[in-house]
């Protein structure tokens, strides 16, 4: 426990801070992003906190936010008056079960160290801990033990996403990153359980995006849905200069759980996409988004139980390890801890018994009531078997399905998150030869290859127009975007829009970049008979909605969910080189692989936490698949397996995968 902040940090980061009041941006370290701790102004007009700027410039020569070049002896100390509005902000005391006081930032030391009976107290249990004499004394009831999260207040601002609410183990949780703080666990070794007093946490906002032209696209690319391992619908990518861009507060990674009031937290991808197809001049989203680890203060209102209903649930674990399958968070508006998701395959699904939005009360006997997912998690963590839930429900909120309904993630969802070192960068080796493996994966889809002969004149165009290419960014085969009415593959009908084109006249596409492809289908075009080689994409759901039609005001790309069925020898691997320090973790989570009940799914990147080493080196993205750990293919594996694998690389991992472009909406 730091002295001077009275938080849990690594002894080389930042300090640590519960804010009274939302921090101008201004004032922000857009590296760690909290307020800044020794500002230091570059020449090109960023503040960066001392700390973090330094560790960036070891690894690179840049400006973080404008990339301009840029060393650190070009650096220099902000204003005098700039760092005293810093130390002015004003702060909690972290110890808020027993010290209510604020006071400016500047002095919160002198206040831990001889004002504070929190602070007081938890060096007094400290050292009772230490001392064998005293252990067989017991506290009351009222008193919090120093190994729970409950001790200094967890900074968190709206809601807080658990670690240890993913279905499988959390992979090594450290940080050499200056400014952010520890989720809620920790790797440690066998029988150690100490946590980490600090949060990952993400908040739960409410968007609203205006559009003048009502049909103009969003300009963001989605993953997942209920009908794939990811469960949720995640924002893989923002486009530049889009309606999406231009609002400025959504961002890749983000989870869209409502759409116009509509709950898509548990829909297919095709229906949500329609969903965010919808033309109109005014869009509402609910998006749940990773703050990496937030100084803002916790909410105490108070709710009242009326009409409401108290439920009691048991959960009975195997071991001490085991995980529940529970997600947590936090809510901007009300006091507690909600169950935000319920992983499909984890205890809690199965049992059946607890429902999404549940409000926490107590388990085992311990008052959540104004308590913190992190606390919640460690004594769900530190129980040996029976886990007994008291929660509170509103009338009307119904159960989720323990198997398919609103599982937003499966039984081998794991989460490697964690706050990441200085990043990283290295170029991605591209493997020609592309990554044979073996896959089954075609959920609600499935390629069937097809062969067509056309007779023609000389001079008449095939009447097709074409995407992808092997330069494009994801490494995409050469696909159909249109067939016009005017050419001899329309008179045809065989050739349909979203067809993957894989020869002509015996000459093979599936490796050619777009303009060789073009080239090549001109060139093959001028005689007087074409053969072309195609794979057509089916739908096996005939109740998904239709969004093949052109819809006005889009254009035309395939759905991220139909690249999935596509046969392995089309994927275009690449290679991911992530480094990290010993005490880092890398900073995605997964979910997917094999299981018996659904045999052999590919893995995929659900999460990646800002910060992280992950976060900072910007290849990885949320819906890729990996196929390959360090050369070792990932097909066949459970996620207790690739798990280990991940942990056993202490500073380098090599990341073989499959990058399908998402769905534009």
């Amino acid at each position: 426990l730091c002295c001077e902040c009275g938080q849990f940090h690594l002894l080389l980061d930042n300090h640590l801070y519960n804010f009274q009041d939302e921090v101008d941006d201004e004032l922000i370290c857009h590296i760690c992003l909290q307020p800044l701790l020794q500002p230091m102004d570059t020449p090109c007009g960023h503040t960066y906190c001392f700390k973090c700027l330094e560790n960036f410039m070891q690894e690179y020569n840049f400006c973080p936010m404008d990339r301009k070049k840029l060393s650190f002896q070009q650096c220099h100390k902000s204003s005098l008056l700039v760092r005293n509005l810093l130390d002015k902000l004003i702060v909690f005391c972290p110890f808020k079960a027993e010290c209510q006081q604020t006071m400016q930032r500047c002095e919160l030391e002198a206040h831990l160290q001889n004002r504070c009976p929190g602070f007081k107290k938890y060096r007094s249990e400290l050292q009772r801990k230490k001392n064998p004499i005293s252990k067989g004394k017991e506290d009351p009831p009222t008193k919090v033990e120093t190994n729970t999260l409950k001790d200094p207040e967890v900074p968190s601002g709206g809601s807080s996403l658990v670690a240890e609410s993913s279905a499988a183990a959390v992979v090594s949780l450290g940080t050499a990153e200056p400014g952010l703080v520890n989720p809620a666990f920790e790797e440690t070794e066998e029988g150690e359980n100490l946590p980490q007093r600090t949060s990952l946490v993400a908040e739960t906002t409410t968007i609203e995006i205006h559009r003048e032209d009502p049909e103009e696209e969003l300009g963001m690319r989605i993953v997942g849905g209920k009908d794939t391992p990811l469960g949720n619908i995640v924002v893989q990518e923002v486009l530049r200069d889009s309606v999406i861009a231009a609002d400025g507060r959504i961002a890749p990674g983000d989870h869209i759980l409502e759409v116009n009031g509509v709950n898509v937290s548990s829909v297919t991808h095709c229906q949500a996409v329609s969903f965010l197809r919808h033309p109109g001049p005014v869009l509402h989203l609910m998006v749940l988004q990773e703050k990496g680890f937030s100084s803002k203060t916790a909410q105490q209102d108070s709710t009242s139980a009326t009409n409401r209903e108290v439920i009691h649930v048991t959960l009975i674990k195997r071991d001490r390890s085991e995980p529940l399958g529970i997600k947590l968070i936090r809510k901007t508006d009300e006091a507690g801890i909600f169950i935000l998701d319920l992983l499909e395959g984890g205890l809690a699904a199965k049992n059946g018994k607890l429902s999404r939005n549940d409000r926490v009360l107590s388990i085992n006997g311990q008052d959540l009531r104004q308590g913190t997912p992190e606390a919640a998690a460690q004594i769900i963590q530190t129980t040996e078997s029976r886990v007994n839930f008291v929660v509170l429900r509103q009338p009307g909120v119904q159960l989720s399905d323990p198997v398919e309904d609103g599982s937003t993630s499966n039984n081998s969802s794991s989460s490697s998150s964690s706050n990441g070192g200085s990043p990283v960068h290295h170029r991605r080796r591209l493997d020609q030869n592309h990554y044979r493996r073996k896959s089954n994966y075609q959920k609600g889809y499935i390629s069937h290859e097809k062969t067509v002969a056309i007779k023609k004149e000389p001079k008449e165009s095939l009447g097709i127009t074409i995407g992808g290419g092997r330069d494009n960014k994801n490494k995409l085969p050469i696909y159909v975007t249109s067939v016009q009415p005017i050419g001899c593959l329309f008179r045809d009908g065989r050739i349909k829009r979203g067809d993957v084109l894989l020869s002509i006249n015996g000459i093979d596409l599936t490796h050619l970049n777009y303009y060789e492809a073009v080239s090549a289908l001109k060139s093959n075009a001028a005689s007087h008979s074409v053969i072309l080689k195609a794979l057509e994409i089916l739908s096996l759901n005939s109740t998904e909605p239709s969004l093949d039609i052109k819809e006005q005001g889009f254009s035309w790309s395939p759905l991220w969910i139909t690249w999935l069925g596509l046969p392995s020898y089309l994927h275009c691997c690449q290679d991911i080189v992530l480094s990290k320090g010993n005490l880092e973790s890398w900073g995605f989570s997964i979910v997917g692989g094999f299981e018996e009940s659904k045999g052999n799914q590919p893995f995929f990147i659900k999460t990646i936490v800002p910060g992280t080493p992950a976060f900072r080196d910007r290849k990885l993205k949320c819906g890729d698949e990996i196929v390959a750990v360090n050369g070792v293919p990932a097909i066949g594996m459970s996620n207790s397996e690739l798990i280990p694998m991940l942990k056993e690389q202490r500073n380098k991992v090599t990341l073989t995968v499959v990058s399908w472009p998402g769905s534009l909406v």
